[in-house]
């Protein structure tokens, strides 16, 4: 497990302590699952993904890997 330290407004951290207690969580653990839905993921979990789709989609790997800058090019100017 890596250790982080992030600065915070007082009003953010009270309201993250306030939103773990209500969950029964730990600050660390809704903090990790903000990320997961934000779409942070290791690279390890990114590439068994990658994986998985183009297995699916029956892409070979320059393909895959074009529509995939596509996709994130598109995602970013929306």
């Amino acid at each position: 497990m890596s250790r982080l330290t992030i600065t915070l407004e007082d009003s953010l951290h009270q309201a993250l302590k306030e939103t773990a207690a209500r969950q029964g969580l730990t600050i660390g653990r809704v903090i990790e699952e903000a990320l997961q839905l934000r779409g942070i993921k290791s690279q390890k979990t990114a590439l068994e993904l990658l994986s998985r789709v183009r297995k699916q989609s029956q892409l070979d790997e320059a393909d895959a890997l074009q529509l995939a800058v596509e996709e994130t090019r598109a995602a970013r100017e929306a």
